[in-house]
């Protein structure tokens, strides 16, 4: 029985995906590196120097985690695909059962893999390395982990989608990586931002994303509105992403 258009593609990206050394490298390994780093500054394992007692190491579970993601969608993932695009290989492509959609999936498929391995990784070297605790409801830590994933992987479908050259790609990736990096909270946790720039990062959709994964880290479940907000950047970008991606 011969193998859907889908897996084919999806076979091959794999294979092309793990010749990427940098691209394992960013986001398997970097996000790991980044918490094992802060672990060693003075007072980041001090829960009295945390938020509500919380160690800040334990904040950055999180932001390592949305870090992962970000770097596979912005960084890699349309870079790979305009590349494609660039180089004819869409074109060669589409004279094949293969659709857009296919190539699209596979992507996120591969991407949205690596990124959760790179936080995955990240959470286990806090939890072994400083002691810290497992998601206080992991029910509502998958929940939110799949959220996060879909909408930073509808992100990068859009750029995907528009952006016709990889150097291009780089540029606009480069662009929007370092305030989506602070809305994640790399240099200051989203629960610890001041009222009003915590009110406007939570309407973005790494903000909303890392407030959802600290609810449940805390035991509890992510708010409506940060849902909302996930799932309002998911389907908008996903559903542009899907009607102007094209081979050419």
């Amino acid at each position: 029985m011969a193998a859907s258009p889908t897996r084919t593609v999806l076979r091959t990206e794999v294979r092309l995906f793990l010749r990427e050394p940098a691209a394992l490298f960013w986001i398997v390994l970097f996000p790991a590196l980044l918490v094992g780093g802060l672990g060693q500054v003075p007072g980041y394992r001090d829960p009295e120097e945390g938020v509500d007692g919380v160690p800040v190491i334990a904040l950055y579970v999180p932001v390592a985690i949305l870090l992962a993601m970000l770097l596979a969608a912005v960084s890699t993932m349309p870079v790979a695909l305009a590349g494609y695009r660039e180089q004819l290989i869409l074109k060669r492509i589409a004279t094949t059962p293969a659709r857009p959609r296919d190539l699209l999936i596979a992507q996120y498929a591969i991407n949205g893999g690596a990124a959760v391995a790179g936080g995955a990784l990240a959470m286990l070297v806090v939890r072994i390395g400083y002691g810290t605790g497992l998601p206080g409801n992991a029910a509502a830590h998958l929940l939110a982990l799949l959220l996060a994933l879909a909408a930073t992987l509808a992100i990068g479908g859009l750029i995907s989608a528009v952006v016709p050259t990889a150097r291009l790609a780089t540029t606009v990736g480069a662009i929007l990586l370092f305030p989506l990096m602070f809305t994640a909270g790399v240099w200051l946790p989203v629960s610890a931002m001041p009222d009003l720039l915590g009110d406007i990062v939570s309407l973005t959709p790494l903000g909303a994303a890392a407030l959802a994964l600290d609810a449940a880290g805390a035991g509890g479940w992510p708010a409506l509105r940060d849902v909302a907000v996930l799932l309002a950047w998911t389907l908008g970008t996903g559903a542009i992403a899907a009607r102007y991606f094209r081979w050419n």
